[in-house]
């Protein structure tokens, strides 16, 4: 049976741990410290890194757990990311056989020009392009590319789990209350969220049908968003993009 486990590096991130109780792939491992700790304390022997991006906070420890481990790193191909053994481009599959696992990678350029996601057994990990109830900052690409990767990751089936890398479901719910705040499915995500927080659980992963009903960034065609984000600049705006970028503009300046 598989399992995801997240391991918390530095302020907000999460290291995903993918395991069957025996072997285990590490998700984007910023840090090396809390993963091998979490390694040992599960004795799991791991077997694969893969990485989303090349921003340190997701790569900062795969040469530490390479060197120590001997495992392959993945990662995409366009990006210089730190002990890659295994370049991966759109449509790529990765058989992970001591996991008994497929994943597909899925080329989601916006945060970084070469971002890849990884999708297989109902598991979505995202990095940082999809965040519950938000998106990554486009950094590198376009808002096109970035609203382009997003709605590719959006026509995956209701019931994917994503899995980000990033705790940041309750701000993103705050900025999200000003764009729709009058979107129960918002109302109700926000109650589950404080409840899990004040627990010191974490909010994820989140459920691609519950994006699709409360994230702005996923929701660029529908009225009450394009009105807001209209509002917002000021202009009519009609086009998914421009409201998109307007949008993720306001965001970053909440």
């Amino acid at each position: 049976m598989i399992e995801v486990f997240p391991v918390r590096a530095f302020k907000d991130n999460y290291i995903w741990v993918i395991h069957n109780q025996r072997f285990a792939a590490i998700v984007d491992p910023g840090d090396e410290a809390p993963v091998i700790a979490y390694l040992r304390q599960q004795k799991l022997q791991p077997v694969a890194i893969l990485c989303t991006h090349h921003h340190y906070d997701h790569t900062g420890g795969n040469v530490a757990l390479q060197r120590m481990f001997s495992v392959p790193v993945y990662g995409p191909a366009n990006e210089p990311i730190p002990g890659l053994t295994h370049p991966l481009k759109e449509a790529d599959s990765l058989q992970l056989a001591e996991l008994a696992i497929e994943l597909t990678v899925l080329e989601v350029p916006g945060h970084t020009a070469g971002h890849i996601a990884y999708y297989g057994h109902n598991r979505l990990f995202c990095g940082d392009t999809l965040f519950a109830c938000g998106c990554g900052r486009v950094f590198e690409g376009s808002a096109q590319q970035m609203h382009h990767s997003l709605s590719k990751l959006a026509a995956l089936p209701d019931d994917t789990l994503v899995y980000c890398a990033h705790e940041y479901t309750w701000a993103n719910i705050r900025f999200t209350k000003a764009v729709d705040p009058d979107n129960p499915a918002l109302i109700k995500l926000e109650a589950e969220a404080e409840k899990r927080l004040a627990q010191h659980m974490p909010t994820l992963p989140s459920h691609m049908a519950i994006e699709k009903a409360v994230n702005p960034f996923l929701r660029c065609s529908q009225p009450a968003i394009i009105h807001s984000a209209s509002q917002y600049a000021r202009q009519q705006l009609s086009d998914p993009v421009s409201v998109f970028t307007a949008i993720r503009n306001w965001k970053n300046h909440f």
